[in-house]
């Protein structure tokens, strides 16, 4: 859960405290009003959010040339614009954080708006009505897949799967058996589509907040052009399996909430029943990437297991129909 440090404050004569009020000049009544600077944890880079006091409003800033997660051999130019845009793209189709600037100087810094609302983590955690929740993210999800319809990258979704497996150093015999497997599902005709969408890529419980009745969306960063739409609902459906095991001790508790939500996205009864079909792939991919995370031994070889699970299980459902 993503947790606040004060770590001091920014004083005039300060190079970025000059660029953050010449980029906010509509919203500063007095350019001496005091700064309070707050490091935000976990999270993939350094993350900070500037607060004015005195002017009623914050400020975050995402620095991405300075990478504190497992994501070392990356562009951060590259990151800073490809998000910047993406963000400027989805403002008028999804509610996320309002971009506001980008500046590569100051270690590749990217400042949008903050959004203060109560995380799906949270709801989770509360039992915060949890079915009305995952109602209004599956919307979300749905106006950002159906407004961004792309051609489909059936390559780029296995080159990820491959990517995140290459992170997390497998033994070869284990890395072999998943190789068999991702092959299996690649000549599968389940994963083949008409077309493609635009992913968050991230789905993950902390990502999605509710505000005022919205649901808005945080850290585009690993969105992804030409996906497959079930990348996201996977992602969900993993987090979800994830909490109710490690926190509640029983995963299937969750499958009330998948269902639910999986539901709630469908448009109709066999689009319900296709997804569910799909789902199991990209709840493993779910799995794998949480594996990359730092954690105690026996918690690491439960996502793995469920993993590979989710792979075996999938197919055997499909040999089943097909024959």
């Amino acid at each position: 859960m993503a947790k606040e440090k004060r770590v001091g404050s920014l004083v005039p004569g300060d190079a970025f405290r000059k660029w953050l009020m010449d980029v906010l000049s509509e919203k500063i009544n007095d350019r001496n009003c005091p700064i309070k600077v707050y490091k935000i944890k976990p999270s993939s880079h350094t993350v900070c959010r500037y607060e004015f006091p005195n002017q009623g409003f914050s400020v975050v800033a995402k620095f991405y040339a300075e990478s504190i997660g497992w994501k070392k051999n990356y562009d951060p130019v590259h990151a800073l614009e490809k998000e910047f845009n993406t963000l400027k793209r989805l403002e008028n189709i999804i509610d996320i954080p309002r971009p506001l600037a980008i500046n590569e100087d100051f270690h590749c810094a990217l400042l949008t708006e903050y959004v203060d609302g109560i995380s799906l983590y949270k709801c989770m955690q509360r039992d915060d009505g949890l079915y009305d929740k995952l109602t209004a993210i599956a919307g979300v999800q749905r106006r950002l897949h159906d407004q961004t319809r792309s051609d489909y990258r059936k390559d780029r979704v296995f080159a990820k799967f491959h990517r995140v497996l290459d992170q997390l150093g497998m033994d070869p015999l284990t890395r072999l058996k998943y190789n068999h497997l991702l092959g299996e599902w690649w000549y599968s005709p389940l994963l083949d589509r008409p077309f493609g969408c635009m992913v968050h890529g991230d789905a993950n419980p902390m990502n999605y907040l509710f505000k005022n009745n919205k649901v808005i969306v945080l850290d585009l960063e690993s969105s992804k052009k030409h996906a497959h739409f079930i990348h996201d609902l996977g992602l969900i459906a993993a987090e979800l399996k994830h909490y109710f095991a490690i926190h509640r001790g029983d995963g299937n508790m969750a499958e009330p909430f998948i269902g639910h939500y999986l539901w709630r996205y469908s448009h109709n009864e066999p689009e319900f029943y296709a997804i569910t079909r799909v789902l199991p792939f990209f709840m493993s991919l779910g799995f794998l990437r949480m594996a990359r995370l730092n954690m105690a031994p026996e918690h690491k070889a439960y996502i793995l297991r469920e993993a590979i699970a989710c792979l075996e299980n999938g197919l055997c459902s499909q040999r089943t129909k097909y024959g």
